[in-house]
């Protein structure tokens, strides 16, 4: 079967996990990721899938809200069909951080019998179980305990070394169990930030489109019809998520999932990762500096996608003088670049420097390249920008399910804003509407009409 945007809506999950599929973009896809079960009472099924994929002896992670949620749970039903296991709990007071200290801790748990990592939450924990089974050789498999995040089967794992918040490649888990008498219970404000990660997507693809237009970056439509399809579901069934409705936390999980599957297709973060996340974790970092709460992911990646629209908003309608654009790119100052990333990334500054010299990212050549092609494309460039919601529409979407919209609601200040706006695009190499009004040297310039317009400012 050859994937096509005409074909792939009329999909199920588990038909994605059939091999090597061929698809209308040109490249082969597939997916290590073997077993998919979203339904009720799920978990009662895991003893049989760990033995179907040929396992012995897990090793099951949580930490002290996951064991509640559903790691005892799993702890009994392993051992009333008498799977070998051994658990390990992280024992957190408030949030665990994925750093060298925590991947350490489970490194110790591990011995030679243990085959497979059955990592039971979402998030931080789905990140190290993938990250450590990669490293040891063996396989992981996710019970996930609330739809909170989109790379449950996604093929990197977002972890902090050296104070910089970094994706590691890593192998899919083999299978992912989504018991919907447990996801339907999760806190809300999971709920609302898996939710709120989904709406990310609309800033995500339009990224892509962008990058494939200024750099002739490789792009699928059939892997971008997959999470269209999955943001529509989740739209459709808004009302029912904030009622628990399971039909609708299942929708929500499918949707993350297929998400997750969509990366691993295109092999990059592309599908589900842009702007939107970029800014998103700079400020996880600067909230890590400063010793603040972490706020979950998809919440503020819902509250990114309202200012990265508002940017394409602002730049559709700007009128660009290229010889100027051209005359400031030519004296672009090494040297007082530094100076602001360590101004601004602190403690990360080191590793965001030594990545962006190995990248060659400050390419003077690369730069006047792309504005020459900005400049031949404008036009068209201006209606992809424009194809996406309103920063109003966006507004709405989270406010209409009770989702954080505003910075000041997770605790974010204008200037920390401010700056995340300007710096967030050297957090990643991947090409976004950041990176593109760096280029064009309009960053300071539009971030204050951004926070202007968040403030009840102009819009």
């Amino acid at each position: 079967m050859e994937l096509n945007i005409n074909n792939v809506s009329k999909l199920e999950i588990n038909d994605f996990l059939k091999g090597v599929l061929q698809c209308k973009c040109g490249k082969p896809h597939s997916i290590g990721l073997e077993h998919v079960l979203i339904e009720n009472n799920a978990i009662k099924k895991l003893p049989s899938i760990l033995r179907e994929l040929g396992f012995k002896k897990a090793l099951v992670i949580a930490d002290n809200n996951t064991y509640k949620a559903a790691g005892k749970y799993v702890e009994s039903v392993l051992n009333a069909e008498k799977f070998n296991h051994k658990n390990f709990i992280f024992p957190i007071e408030d949030d665990l951080v994925p750093d060298e200290s925590a991947v350490g801790k489970l490194f110790m748990q591990y011995d030679k019998e243990i085959d497979v990592i059955v990592t039971i939450g979402s998030g931080t924990l789905n990140d190290l179980g993938k990250y450590v089974s990669y490293k040891l050789g063996i396989s992981s498999v996710i019970v996930a305990t609330a739809p909170s995040m989109d790379g449950f089967a996604s093929n990197g794992s977002a972890l902090i070394v050296g104070n910089l918040k970094t994706t590691y490649p890593v192998e899919v888990p083999k299978a992912i169990i989504g018991d919907v008498n447990i996801l339907k219970e999760a806190p809300m404000e999971m709920i609302l930030a898996g939710f709120g990660d989904i709406v990310g997507k609309y800033s995500a693809l339009n990224d892509w489109l962008l990058s494939k237009i200024i750099n002739k970056e490789y792009y699928c439509d059939v892997t971008v019809k997959m999470v269209n399809d999955s943001i529509q579901k989740c739209m459709d069934n808004s009302d029912g998520m904030v009622k628990r409705d399971e039909t609708a936390i299942k929708n929500l999980m499918e949707g993350l999932v297929l998400t997750g599957i969509a990366m691993s297709f295109v092999e990059n973060s592309r599908p589900a990762s842009g702007s939107e996340h970029h800014l998103a974790h700079y400020l996880e970092m600067m909230f890590l500096f400063e010793g603040k709460k972490a706020i979950l992911h998809g919440t503020k990646v819902g509250i990114a996608t309202i200012i990265t629209t508002k940017l394409r908003e602002i730049a559709s309608k700007h009128e660009i003088d290229f010889d100027k654009v051209i005359e400031k790119a030519k004296a672009f100052d090494e040297s007082k670049w530094q100076e602001d990333i360590k101004k601004y990334y602190k403690k990360a500054a080191p590793g965001i420097i030594q990545i962006v010299e190995k990248e060659d990212r400050n390419s003077i050549e690369d730069r006047l390249q792309r504005i020459n092609t900005i400049k031949e494309n404008i036009d068209e460039i201006r209606k992809i920008i424009s194809n996406v919601p309103s920063a109003d529409e966006i507004k709405a979407i989270l406010e209409k399910v009770g989702a954080a919209s505003h910075p000041t609601d997770v605790g974010v200040d204008n200037q920390t804003l401010l700056d995340g706006i300007i710096m967030a695009k050297e957090v990643r190499s991947r090409y976004t509407i950041l990176n593109f009004l760096g280029d064009l040297e309009l960053l300071e310039e539009f971030a204050p009409e951004v926070t202007n317009y968040l403030n009840g400012g102009e819009k």
